[in-house]
């Protein structure tokens, strides 16, 4: 009930000021387990994602912002709460692999998880190399990925602002992709990479960004 309101007055209000452009988004399942798989060039990318579909969409978020003291503290709880972010620590294997488990959870469930394949945002505008942590997810739920390109957001909030700006943004969503016919097979290494790949492959092509074979450094949604 609180995300169903939160979701509502958030969403009125972002698409009304800031008016994004959704492309592709009858492609993500209304029902049932699904992963959503953004790139990530903004704080906001994880607001976004889920204010522009009709169904929860819930997403890692570091601790810090469940962890604040006075009122600004207590916004920052009360919404990422009411959005369904699930809280991970930065820096502790262990507090990752945990969000990992709850995200399965939600899926077992049949619900809508979004992750950041790079783990983190670009610094530049590029498409970093994607971590296993989605590959990991989809094998062992069985859940199909959706690749979703974001434009425009670094611009709706670049590096060290706290407030958006207007911008034009666009959210690109692409036809799901299935990675049964790997089932079994999620201790493989190369079968990870390979999913990963493939998936970051699809982002790149709804994104237009110059990709760059190399890892971010580890952020809160980096799960391998």
């Amino acid at each position: 009930m609180l995300y169903a309101v939160s979701k509502r007055v958030v969403g009125a209000v972002a698409r009304s000021v800031y008016r994004p452009k959704i492309i592709g988004a009858e492609k993500v399942p209304t029902t049932g387990p699904v992963i959503l798989a953004p790139n990530h060039l903004a704080v906001l990318d994880s607001f976004i994602v889920p204010l522009v579909l009709p169904r929860p969409v819930a997403f890692l978020a570091k601790a810090e912002y469940f962890q604040g003291t006075g009122v600004k503290g207590g916004l920052s709880k009360w919404l990422f709460t009411s959005l369904g972010a699930i809280p991970v620590e930065r820096g502790r294997g262990r507090a990752a692999l945990e969000a990992i488990g709850a995200a399965e959870d939600v899926l077992r469930n049949g619900g809508a998880f979004g992750i950041h394949p790079e783990g983190t945002r670009s610094p530049d505008g590029r498409l970093y190399r994607g971590r296993t942590g989605v590959a990991r997810l989809t094998l062992n739920t069985g859940a199909p990925v959706v690749p979703v390109a974001l434009t425009g957001t670094d611009k709706l909030q670049p590096r060290g602002t706290k407030i958006p700006r207007r911008a034009a943004v666009t959210v690109r969503f692409g036809d799901p992709l299935d990675f049964t016919r790997y089932s079994g097979m999620e201790a493989s290494l190369p079968v990870l990479r390979s999913i990963t790949d493939e998936i970051m492959y699809s982002i790149s092509e709804l994104s237009d960004q110059e990709y760059v074979d190399k890892y971010q450094k580890p952020g809160a949604a980096a799960a391998a």
